[in-house]
């Protein structure tokens, strides 16, 4: 009869536990499970069992068992931009609140590598998922793991047609508020960098940004869709050279607004569309001598932890970013738990920062 010690080097299974605390293995998997009916002083045994020979539940066979894994999974599109990596801690600390360990992929906003991570996460029996949807693309993936029954909230990105929660910010209001506030500056000649693909690009520049709003699930359109209204009820034409699309690395963000910079009439002001846009900007002005906001004041959304220490300190519209992940997670395990009802769009409120990064145009 094999029986393992504190000692022993092998890796206890169930039925280890089981032989040690004298019960059948059936009655050990309910007592370390948390399901079914078993007496307290016997599960108290097993405990006790399982903690002195180091036993690790298996997690994926528990869950064809319980039915739950106690997991989500959350897939996020970059986790180097400050408004993820926050957002994550929001659903993290909320997950373990609750229970539940979170298990995360990222996809670099990659279409390839998003139905991967779903795909291995739904294989891992995670209870639920949060993502963060690449830029546009086929659905297929997402639609069959929700009719799988997999609840799935929706961060930050909106995905047309899908019966999906989605937290997050009014992407065109907060776009058009900061547009307005650079017109009302006396701005004029305006442009937008926003870490989209050149893809997007074509479709940004078409007349009037027809339809710029679909163009996309990313945030891209809906704020793009916000600086063209700003715009165009001040009475201004969409300027094509303008509007900058062409990737989301901060280098990308570098090469753009050189490029804005070299042009016969460069802007004089920037709304960069997320904090790595912002920090390119910034590095553009540095190594170019340009002066802000003397010569092109700058606009950026989030504020990230370095915003008001450059120099100047970064004007910017923050979006609660931890709240944010927090309202996922919460949606999704009340998801979870049963809640049964159309999908909800939960929008959180965003706040102008009013820094250093701001003026007047030298000329119109």
């Amino acid at each position: 009869m094999r029986r393992l010690d504190e000692s022993s080097r092998g890796v206890a299974t169930l039925p280890d536990v089981a032989e040690r605390a004298g019960v059948s293995t059936a009655t050990a998997a309910r007592a370390l499970g948390g399901y079914g009916s078993v007496r307290e002083t016997t599960r108290q045994r097993v405990l006790d069992a399982a903690e002195a020979l180091g036993y690790r539940a298996n997690v994926l066979a528990r869950s064809m068992v319980t039915g739950s894994s106690h997991t989500i999974g959350v897939v996020i599109s970059d986790i180097e931009n400050p408004f993820f990596r926050k957002s994550l801690r929001g659903i993290t600390d909320t997950a373990r609140s609750r229970g539940f360990e979170v298990l995360l992929a990222n996809t670099d906003e990659e279409l390839e590598k998003e139905r991967s991570a779903v795909s291995l996460l739904a294989e891992r029996r995670v209870d639920g998922l949060v993502i963060c949807p690449a830029d546009a693309g086929d659905r297929k993936h997402l639609r069959e793991v929700i009719a799988a029954g997999t609840p799935v909230v929706l961060l930050d990105r909106r995905v047309a047609g899908l019966a999906a929660d989605t937290v997050g910010i009014d992407n065109r209001k907060a776009a058009r508020l900061a547009t307005e506030r650079l017109l009302a500056l006396g701005h004029k000649r305006i442009a937008i960098v926003t870490g989209g693909t050149p893809e997007i690009r074509e479709r940004l520049v078409r007349p009037d940004m027809k339809g710029v709003e679909r163009l996309s699930a990313t945030t891209v359109g809906s704020r793009a869709a916000g600086y063209r209204d700003a715009m165009t009820a001040a009475g201004l034409t969409l300027r094509p050279e303008y509007l900058s699309a062409n990737g989301f690395r901060r280098e990308d963000a570098v090469d753009e607004v050189c490029r804005l910079m070299d042009l016969a009439e460069p802007p004089t002001a920037i709304l960069a569309f997320d904090s790595i846009q912002s920090l390119g900007a910034l590095q553009c002005f540095r190594e170019r001598g340009i002066r802000c906001p003397e010569e092109v004041s700058l606009l950026g959304f989030d504020d990230a932890e370095w915003a008001d220490v450059v120099e100047p300190p970064l004007t910017v519209v923050t979006q609660p970013m931890y709240e944010i992940g927090v309202a996922a997670c919460e949606r999704l395990l009340d998801r979870i738990g049963g809640e049964q009802r159309s999908p909800v769009h939960d929008r959180l409120p965003t706040v102008f920062i009013d820094r250093s990064s701001l003026a007047a145009p030298a000329q119109s």
